[in-house]
Formats: structure tokens, C-alpha cells, sequence
């Protein structure tokens, strides 16, 4: 039969299936055949002489079944070799589209998850959902409540995922009194402040009165100093002056024991500090270079009597 483009078809698959049949029949006949015929040789006993013509007829029978069934177990197994060189191609092609189609499913999945997330998204940051409803400050202590709310800024409402935490954890550290500030969100309705308050080592005696030293040099209030509290005698205090942070180095290097004696520290220059005790000694310190083996000496040289004590040679510390 030939095809509307002008190339023949070859046999239809009933067709081939049809000869391969009757090519089976035909095989099983001549085995059948060739079995019948084989040499009977003179003096033998034949199992035609034993059987008769019946039982001949029914061995006969069963000789061609089972020449049948071997020649169309061979022709099975062609007919399978032959389909599985041709459906191993088929096989691949339908692997690649499973393949395709469980890439698709795939990021339609991310896709609807993306959507999710974006949508539970804006209803919190949208919606009072997750709002603030109270909030804890802790840290305080000269510092009060009221302050730190104050600077904070954060009104009972506001939609926690709206909240700038740097920014209001900065707002609060501008209190001159507090020293470092932190603002937390926990959902889902409560800001947390945290602050650590700045702590007196030093008190400086200006025009306008009495400021409040920390040890890093700031100067963070003015108002009378508590019991304990030194005096700093240095030129213009502030965290960038040296003089100021050469004597508070000097400062927060004693013992507690004897920091709490000291009433006075003064600092003309870098290289000439030197401290006044609450009894009136002096402690003659020098320069900052070994600071720390200095006040191990200090200790000990303090236990002699005296008035004038020397460490600002840590090697031959004198007493006068």
C-alpha cells in the first residue's frame, strides 16, 4: 500500500503476526514430521509394535504440541528483544516529560508558598495583629521609667514590624546619663529596653558647677558627686582629652580599696600624675607606662609610714 506522499507501507503488525503463526505451525509440523520418520533398524523393538495405532496417534499429538510450544516460545522471545531495542527510546522521551512536569510542580509549589509568606507578611506588618500592648525596660536606676519611655517614642498600637530598633535604641542612649541602650521586638505584642547607666569615677568643678565623670571621660550630669567620688584636676575633661584619659587610666587601675582613699587626682600633662589621698598623702605616678606594675608596687609602699610616695620609677619607688 502506498502512502498519500508517494512512500510505500510496509505489512501491518496483524500481518507479521499472522505469518510468524503459520511459520510456527509449519516448523511444528516438520519436527513432528522428522520425529515420525527417524530409522527403525532391523531386530528392534518399535513402540509402534508396543502401543498400537491409538496410543501411536495420541504421542504423535503431543510430539507436535510441544514442538509448537518451543517454536513459539523462541518466537516470543525475539518479539520481546526486538520490542524492548525499540521501546527503550520510548521510555526515555516519557522519563524527560515526567521529568518536565515534576519541574513544573515544583515551582508552582514555591510559587504558592512565596504567595503565602508574602500574604501572612502583610498581615502582620498591615493589620494589629502583632502590636505592641506593653512595654518592659530594664537597667534603670538613677535613670527613670518615664525618661526612657519618653525618648523612646514607641506609642502602645504601633505594629512590632514597623518598629526601627536602632533608631529607638538610639533615641534612648541619648539620655546623657545612659551609656548603651538596646530595643527588642517579642512577639508577639511586648518591646523590650534594655540600658546600662553611665557610672561616676571622677568629679570635675567647672564655672558652672560639679560634673559627673564616667571612666571613659564623659561628662554626663552636673550635680554633687557621691561619697567616694574624686575630684579630677586636668585643664578641659572630655573622652578625647589625654591628660583626662591618662588619669582615669591611672584612676580604674587601683585597687578598689585604694581608689576609695583617693580624694584628688590631678593631671597638668601626660607625664606628671599624680594623686592625693584622704589623709593627705601623695602618690608621685609619673607617666601611664606600667600602670599595673605600679599600683602592684604602690600597695606595699603604702604600708611604710610617710608623706610623699614616689612609683613613677616602678623599679626604685621611694618614700619620703
Amino acid at each position: 500500500m502506498s502512502k498519500p506522499d508517494g512512500t510505500s507501507e510496509g505489512p501491518s503488525e496483524d500481518a507479521v503476526d499472522a505469518v510468524d503463526a503459520d511459520q510456527v505451525s509449519i516448523e511444528a509440523d516438520e519436527i513432528s514430521e522428522e520425529s515420525a520418520a527417524a530409522p527403525v533398524e532391523e531386530g528392534d523393538v518399535t513402540a509402534d509394535d508396543a502401543e498400537g495405532p491409538r496410543m501411536r496417534a495420541r504421542r504423535e499429538r503431543m510430539e507436535r504440541r510441544e514442538a509448537q510450544r518451543r517454536a513459539i516460545a523462541l518466537e516470543q522471545a525475539r518479539r520481546e528483544a526486538k520490542a524492548a531495542a525499540k521501546g527503550k527510546y520510548v521510555d526515555q522521551g516519557k522519563g524527560a516529560g515526567r521529568g518536565k512536569v515534576q519541574g513544573l510542580q515544583t515551582l508552582l509549589l514555591v510559587v504558592l508558598l512565596a504567595l503565602i509568606a508574602v500574604g501572612l507578611g502583610a498581615i502582620l506588618y498591615f493589620t494589629p495583629l502583632m502590636s505592641v500592648r506593653q512595654t518592659v525596660v530594664t537597667g534603670t536606676g538613677v535613670v527613670t521609667q518615664e525618661d526612657v519611655l519618653g525618648a523612646l517614642n514607641i506609642p502602645k498600637g504601633t505594629r512590632l514590624l514597623q518598629i526601627d530598633t536602632a533608631a529607638a535604641a538610639d533615641r534612648v542612649a541619648s539620655i546623657r546619663r545612659v551609656a548603651s541602650a538596646r530595643v527588642q521586638c517579642e512577639y508577639p505584642s511586648t518591646l523590650r529596653v534594655t540600658i546600662v547607666e553611665r557610672v561616676p569615677v571622677a568629679a570635675w568643678t567647672g564655672g558652672d558647677g560639679t560634673h559627673l565623670i564616667d571612666r571613659d571621660g564623659v561628662d554626663f550630669g552636673t550635680e554633687p558627686p557621691p561619697p567616694g567620688i574624686p575630684a579630677l584636676d586636668v585643664v578641659a575633661p572630655g573622652p578625647q582629652d589625654p591628660t583626662t584619659k591618662a588619669a582615669l587610666q591611672v584612676l580604674t587601675s587601683l585597687a578598689p580599696d585604694l581608689a576609695r582613699q583617693v580624694a584628688k587626682i590631678a593631671a597638668p600633662s601626660v607625664s606628671s600624675i599624680t594623686l592625693t589621698l584622704d589623709d593627705g598623702r601623695t602618690i608621685v605616678w609619673g607617666t601611664t607606662e606600667r600602670t599595673a606594675e605600679k599600683a602592684e608596687k604602690l600597695g606595699a609602699l603604702l604600708t611604710q609610714p610617710g608623706r610623699n610616695y614616689d612609683v613613677s620609677s616602678p623599679d626604685l619607688p621611694t618614700v619620703k
